[in-house]
């Protein structure tokens, strides 16, 4: 298993939700952190918190639907930092529900596929090259396997093109010391899962952040949080040793 005692690590969509909780998590295992939300306001009392387990924990912002402060926010974090070591790309969107689905509106298709989809590929694209330099990378994009709701197309298919991406990246990583997989939280109780969801959003932990743990090479597999609800870390990141890297379908 990683040791990231000591390294850095980039959360979007920090200040609730999954995000949260991995930032709980590995601030316990000892992780620096950065981080993101829209604004800095919404991360002030979760900084605060993780600074008494003795972590090193800056914030920053961007609205991720905007090309131009997330690479504000990403020239920041380079001056911040030594490096980024780890990044969990869980931020996202998702338009409301539309029961005549024929008619959701293009607009939601555009903001989808630029916060979960192009904002993603600026951040990896950013950070990779940096994290292949150094030897040593984690990039964990969360995905969902929503199917079959055309009510939420607009989420789902940009979900879709994030596995893609992940799927046709991850094995150009081989024998670099960079790894690219993505994460399933599962439906989970939050903001964008809503009150109905049958998992309490504790439960993605420690599944959500095992990506970041391996140590045997996997890239571009799917790993399913839920998976790992109620084991501890060390006993997670054995368990997901079994998971084969290179999937090429979205799992059941």
């Amino acid at each position: 298993m990683v040791n990231v005692q000591g390294k850095y690590a980039l959360i979007t969509g920090a200040s609730r939700g999954v995000g949260k909780q991995v930032a709980l998590c590995m601030a316990g295992l000892g992780c620096n952190l950065i981080l993101h939300s829209r604004e800095l306001s919404h991360t002030k009392e979760l900084k605060a918190e993780l600074e008494k387990k003795g972590v090193k924990v800056f914030a920053v912002q961007a609205e991720l639907s905007k090309a131009d402060e997330v690479q504000s926010m990403l020239n920041e974090i380079d001056s911040l930092v030594p490096q980024v070591d780890i990044v969990f790309n869980n931020a996202a969107v998702m338009t409301k529900y539309t029961p005549e689905f024929w008619t959701v509106p293009a607009e939601d298709y555009r903001l989808s596929f630029e916060t979960n989809v192009i904002a993603v590929v600026q951040i990896c694209r950013h950070f990779a090259p940096k994290m292949i330099a150094n030897g040593f990378g984690r990039l964990v994009n969360t995905t969902s396997g929503i199917r079959k709701e055309p009510e939420l197309a607009a989420y789902s298919a940009s979900k879709a093109a994030l596995t893609k991406y992940v799927q046709d990246v991850a094995p150009k990583l081989k024998g670099t010391g960079v790894t690219m997989n993505l994460l399933d939280p599962g439906w989970l109780r939050t903001d964008l899962g809503g009150p109905n969801a049958p998992n309490p959003v504790e439960s993605s932990i420690p599944g959500a952040i095992v990506p970041a743990l391996l140590d045997n090479g996997v890239s571009g597999a799917w790993f399913n949080a839920q998976d790992y609800t109620g084991m501890n870390v060390e006993a997670a990141a054995e368990k997901a040793k079994s998971v084969k890297d290179e999937l090429l379908c979205v799992p059941e």
